[in-house]
């Protein structure tokens, strides 16, 4: 790996390790194995490659769970019964991201203060709608267009958030995936559907 990987590959690591707020460019360098200078030449601050780490890793997060989704659903099942199990995949994945997910809780914070911050995850947050949108509609990416990645995309986005808090504060009390269900279809029905 060259210094720009090393470099995605320790800020990763330092934000499973110690969170957003207490890493360190010092950290981010020993973990990498690289001088700290390397960081402003390759990201310009420590605010950006934690971002891009960040992003990096909850892609990653979001390729390995669409990958164990493909293998444990059943063509046969209908689009109900996958949905279900994307839930029941997704809250099985959090007790191994649980840490990258208290990093972003951070970040949000953080980005309230820097508006540099805040573009970067505001992009990755629109990029992760049309993601979202995608895997839900079963369609390439490229082809979502905006009304979906901001009904669809954005409201799946709301949801996973809220669940990963809920998992993070109590998990134990957070929903099952029947549960998840459930309730999403009692608001259909208050939404009039």
């Amino acid at each position: 790996m060259g210094n720009r990987e090393d470099l995605l590959a320790g800020a990763a690591q330092c934000l499973k390790e110690k969170g957003w707020a207490r890493t360190t460019v010092r950290d981010i360098a020993a973990a990498a194995g690289v001088n700290h200078a390397a960081i402003g030449y390759h990201f310009g601050s420590r605010d950006a490659l934690l971002t891009a780490a960040f992003v990096r890793a909850m892609d990653e997060w979001g390729q390995d769970l669409g990958a164990a989704l493909a293998a444990a659903l059943d063509p046969a099942v209908d689009d109900s019964g996958q949905y279900q199990e994307l839930w029941r995949q997704m809250l099985t994945s959090f007790a191994d991201t649980r840490k990258l997910w208290l990093a972003s809780v951070e970040a949000f914070v953080q980005a309230e203060y820097d508006p540099a911050l805040r573009e970067l995850l505001l992009d990755a947050q629109r990029q992760g709608r049309r993601g979202l949108a995608a895997a839900l509609l079963k369609v390439p990416e490229e082809t979502v267009d905006e009304s979906a990645a901001r009904t669809v995309g954005a409201v799946q986005n709301a949801l996973l958030v809220g669940m990963f808090t809920q998992w993070l504060m109590d998990p134990e009390g957070a929903p099952t995936a029947e549960e998840v269900l459930a309730g999403l279809r009692a608001l259909g029905r208050l939404a009039g559907n």
